[in-house]
């Protein structure tokens, strides 16, 4: 068979990936070879593999299949490359490509796991992920899946001589491999129990109404457990704030988005939409993640953290447009739900950007710093200008706060929510208004949790004296910091590019695609008289304005600068105490939202000579789903321990009785 065209070459891409990390293990011990050679290489390999991507995002492009000699005997490996997976290349090339180039800097002598191993595992990582959403056949998709989880697991737990780092890396592995298991199910139902485990046979495969809602249900299970969608979410915010802020990027960015391609890829690909029920289950776990993870990432105090649940927030927002793009088409309605998808998509690709942009503005300031507790930083943009100028893209577009990109994805969501007409079903005729009001409210709670952690870490005045000796990104952490954000810019500036390239995704997925703007800067999803969105004109505004407003300023004052303190409310003088803290954010909802957490109080006693107030605040779920099924696991292994005596004799009386007991059914 012909290697096809596009093909061909991606799979090249891909073994180059796994030999520049073997390369790594020729000089394991050289921070030197494997940060500043074959870091920027996997870069260079990563906007390949993006260009491929964004080519099979071009109109008319045919899907391309390839059967590879790997495998098992009469199961070798299937390949395809089409739209939803180009454009889940294209994600994965972008956004790679900033964080290979920030890791180049990043890694230093003597943290945790050696370079040249660091180095194969990360590029393991990578090429396993492209894999995951080329694959074609459930042997292959599973193989990849797992090799991901593996190779992630070991990035967790670069820093494995710290026990809290080896504890969250074995969750992550534990709550993994419950997800595959999952997923493993749903594949053995989709097949129909024949020997074909090619999506070919699975798309032509006849389920049965309930045996699909089985394989729907397992997949969702399994996607979402890798994903974080509540409450299978524990093991994202302990693994994110243990791993290296470039793994933390890779996961947050990279790996939680292949959860939203398998969904996207079985539920209404190879299951091709199904009930309506389904996209409304999803809508549902969809919008209770993103308030979930909204309301905690207000109240955390260490950066990472804050930024782990905001990943359950955004991920639950692309849940959301995924299920309402089910739902809609259940009922035929195939323009919004392709308007749903789109937003879904567009907010997959934005996440990837923005939250990999701020993951890796934390790893500048923790090098710079040796703290990721909030209450412990303060005054950084003095210090470290250009990652706080990075930086505020990132957070301004994770805000969705126009001319950024985050707007685009938030504003086409809550258009196909808006633009939804009477559904003939009054439960959910009812349901979807309040979906648009709980995306709204997410929406503000994001911009109050990002004003929370730039300005308690870029603004104000340091709350530590060893924060005066901070340092500055190096030009090459710069380089992939610069990259995310202008991504940032880009689709927020030119909507329509990103629009038109879910144009394929949503024509197979959806039945249709979305009618073109007037011009690449100018979007009008639903109709022009109706609602439209130009980030360019906007830009160009507020360019404007502030053009017009330094002139006047420049003119009435005959460019005099006066230089005077800020007011300071009356005090003579202002110190780092004076400052809202975190935690001084978070008292609000913490106050509002106060039966959603698990709150524990230290409070001082009065004759105190050295008086602290703390506060512990913990995840419900956590105490109320997990502990109990920990407690249940550990009863069972204690009782079966009991077969364990230690005595030969009572070993083969073991033997003994099962070869009794299997002779009496033979017989």
């Amino acid at each position: 068979m012909n290697a096809p065209m596009h093909l061909a070459p991606l799979l090249g891409l891909i073994a180059v990936w796994l030999m520049l990390g073997a390369a790594g293990l020729v000089q394991p011990r050289s921070t030197g070879w494997v940060a500043r050679v074959l870091f920027p290489l996997g870069a260079l390999v990563a906007l390949g593999v993006a260009a491929i991507g964004g080519a099979a995002l071009a109109d008319g492009f045919a899907p391309e299949r390839w059967v590879l000699p790997l495998g098992l005997p009469d199961l070798p490996f299937h390949l395809r490359l089409d739209a939803l997976s180009g454009f889940f290349l294209a994600l994965l090339g972008v956004a790679g490509a900033g964080i290979s180039m920030f890791a180049a800097g990043y890694f230093r002598e003597g943290e945790g796991t050696a370079p040249g191993l660091l180095g194969l595992q990360y590029h393991v990582f990578l090429a396993s992920m492209a894999l995951v959403v080329l694959a074609d056949d459930a042997y292959l998709f599973m193989v990849a899946w797992e090799t991901m989880a593996l190779s992630s697991y070991f990035l967790v737990a670069t820093q494995h001589r710290i026990p809290e780092i080896r504890r969250a890396g074995f969750l992550y592995l534990l709550m993994a491999h419950v997800g595959a298991l999952a997923l493993l199910l749903c594949f053995g139902v989709l097949h129909g129990g024949s020997w074909e485990m090619t999506f070919d046979a699975m798309r032509g495969g006849a389920l049965p109404p309930a045996w699909a809602s089985v394989a729907f249900l397992l997949a969702l299970f399994g996607f979402g457990t890798k994903a974080g969608l509540v409450p299978l979410h524990v093991w994202l915010p302990e693994a994110h704030p243990a791993a290296p802020s470039p793994v933390s990027a890779m996961m947050s960015g990279l790996m939680l988005k292949t959860a939203v391609y398998g969904l996207l890829r079985v539920g209404m690909d190879l299951l091709s939409g199904g009930a309506w029920w389904w996209g409304l289950l999803a809508m549902a776990l969809g919008l209770g993640s993103a308030m979930f993870g909204a309301v905690f990432a207000a109240v955390q105090t260490d950066m990472k953290r804050l930024l782990a649940y905001s990943s359950i927030e955004n991920i639950g927002l692309i849940f959301t447009g995924v299920g309402l793009a089910m739902l809609c088409r259940a009922f035929g309605m195939h323009a919004l739900a392709a308007l749903a998808l789109a937003a879904a998509l567009i907010h997959a690709f934005n996440h990837a950007l923005f939250k990999s942009l701020l993951f890796l503005a934390t790893g500048s300031v923790l090098h710079a710093t040796r703290e990721r507790s909030l209450g412990k930083l303060g005054g950084l943009i003095r210090r470290m200008p250009w990652v706080a100028l990075l930086a505020l893209v990132g957070t301004l577009a994770i805000a969705g706060l126009p001319p950024l990109n985050g707007f685009v994805s938030e504003w086409l969501l809550l258009q196909a929510f808006l633009s939804t007409p009477a559904i003939p079903h009054a439960f959910i005729n009812m349901i979807v208004p309040l979906g648009a009001a709980v995306v709204a409210l997410t929406a503000a709670l994001a911009g109050y949790v990002m004003v929370k952690f730039y300005g308690v870490i870029f603004l104000g005045q340091p709350r530590e004296p060893s924060l005066m000796h901070a340092h500055d990104a190096g030009w090459l952490e710069r380089i992939g910091l610069a990259w995310l954000a202008l991504g940032c810019v880009a689709v927020g500036v030119l909507p329509q590019v990103a629009l038109d390239a879910t144009a394929g995704v949503t024509q197979a997925l959806a039945g249709t695609a979305l009618q073109r703007g007037p011009a690449p800067w100018w979007i009008a999803p639903v109709a022009t008289a109706q609602a439209s969105y130009s980030g360019l004109w906007l830009l160009a505004g507020m360019l404007g304005v502030v053009a017009v407003t330094f002139v006047l300023v420049r003119r009435l004052y005959h460019g005099r600068v006066r230089r005077t303190p800020p007011w300071n409310c009356g005090y003579p003088w202002l110190t780092p105490r004076m400052q809202d803290t975190a935690e001084g954010f978070g008292q609000p909802i913490r106050r509002i939202f106060g039966p959603v957490f698990r709150i524990e109080r230290e409070v001082p006693s009065p004759t105190d000579s050295a008086p602290r107030y703390r506060i512990r605040i913990d995840d419900r779920f956590w105490h109320a789903l997990y502990l109990p099924i920990v407690g249940a696991v550990r009863g069972v292994a204690d009782a079966v321990a009991v077969l364990q005596r230690g005595r030969l004799a009572v070993y083969l009386l073991y033997s003994f009785l099962t070869l009794i007991v299997l002779l009496v059914f033979v017989l």
